[in-house]
């Protein structure tokens, strides 16, 4: 039995080389929440999440103000009993958004020390169903100045030729036929037998101009529609759903077991995208998967690939990671001191134990809003 004797956590500011725009908002810059989590075994765990353009910093003082303090002299395998703690003790604060990503890094901190402890990979300590390779695709597509239809397709080509068999493009930024000319160019490029799923991060308000766009899109056979509206508007999401055959998918910052749920039980989405650094954690993650396969749903996990490899090789109902391939939009993947292998549209799973990764402390340093504490 180990007990924790030490929790630290961290805020740090990575700027984009170039500006990156989605359909409704441009990113010039990311913050990440970092979290350190140690046993009186000398061994330690590290968990992280997206704290958003601005403000990261209030995760981090969610884990030290909030959370942290009452959690230390706790058994570090207990972790299913912490949860329930931390998400009692954060009631009154916000059951979503800032603090649940502070229990959610606590949590994947916590998953990644005792399978550090076990000296096993994170994926064997939660019970593989894969041990040497998963499924990804590639993740890209981003509207940048001066990026014509042709250059987007030379992009998602370029990955087709490193072995992916699905990509992702962003959609909802341009008229109808500023769009229809991208999706064309894509299609063209990696041909009909490459999966394309097209991705909207809330660019609608309104039913009518989804639908409208969704007509335009079908007859390029779009593997998903992700995230047509705020992620709050679940009825109109039931809505599209009901109206296009090609799946709707969200979830990426859903929060909690319970929203899961809702958007299941009214078949708004037929995949679900939960991300465990925004959920509540590894531990949510796993409740959220069984739910979401008592319905036959699958799940593609959000972002931080270096995670989500770990949870898409340990659940039955989990199809795929989501992958970038450089540091131009995950600039996450500038912080830490192992990259993952690919090949053939899979990545290979490490063999190291836990996550099979640690931060990398310089490039921490070069861009620390503050220390560790």
């Amino acid at each position: 039995m180990a007990r924790i004797t030490e929790i630290r956590a961290r805020t740090v500011n990575v700027p984009l080389i170039n500006p990156t725009s989605f359909s409704n908002r441009q990113v010039l810059k990311r913050e990440y929440a970092l979290v350190e989590v140690t046993g009186d075994d000398g061994l330690k765990g590290i968990g992280f999440c997206y704290g958003g353009n601005n403000a990261g910093a209030l995760v981090t003082q969610a884990v030290r103000d909030l959370l942290g303090p009452i959690l230390i002299g706790e058994d570090t395998h207990r972790v299913e009993g912490l949860w329930q703690e931390m998400y009692q003790e954060s009631l009154l604060h916000g059951r979503t958004g800032s603090v649940m990503r502070a229990i959610s890094i606590i949590d994947m901190a916590l998953w990644d020390r005792n399978a550090r402890a076990a000296n096993l990979p994170l994926y064997k300590f939660l019970g593989a169903t894969e041990t040497d390779s998963v499924p990804a695709y590639a993740s890209g597509g981003y509207y940048l100045e001066g990026k014509t239809p042709e250059k987007l397709a030379e992009e998602m080509k370029g990955y087709v030729a490193k072995g992916f068999k699905a990509v992702k493009m962003k959609v909802g930024r341009e008229d109808l036929a500023g769009e229809e000319a991208r999706l064309v160019a894509v299609r063209e490029a990696v041909g009909s037998d490459v999966l394309v799923m097209l991705d909207a991060n809330n660019a609608w308000s309104d039913l009518p101009s989804a639908l409208r766009f969704m007509r335009m899109a079908e007859p390029y056979s779009p593997y998903w529609i992700e995230e047509p509206f705020s992620p709050d508007d679940i009825d109109n999401h039931r809505r599209l759903a009901a109206r296009t055959p090609v799946p709707v998918a969200t979830g990426e910052i859903e929060a909690g077991r319970w929203r899961f749920k809702e958007l299941l039980d009214k078949e708004a989405a037929m995949i679900l995208q939960t991300d465990a650094a925004v959920c509540g954690g590894i531990t949510e993650f796993r409740r959220i998967a069984a739910t979401a396969a008592s319905y036959g749903v699958e799940i593609f996990p959000h972002w931080f690939h270096d995670l989500h490899i770990h949870l898409v090789a340990s659940t039955p109902n989990a199809a795929m990671v989501e992958f970038f391939a450089d540091d131009e939009v995950l600039n996450f993947r500038k912080l830490i001191d192992t990259q993952l292998e690919f090949d053939g549209g899979r990545l290979k799973l490490p063999q190291t134990p836990g996550l099979g990764f640690g931060f990398d402390e310089d490039v921490l340093t070069r861009y620390a809003i503050d220390s560790w504490r």
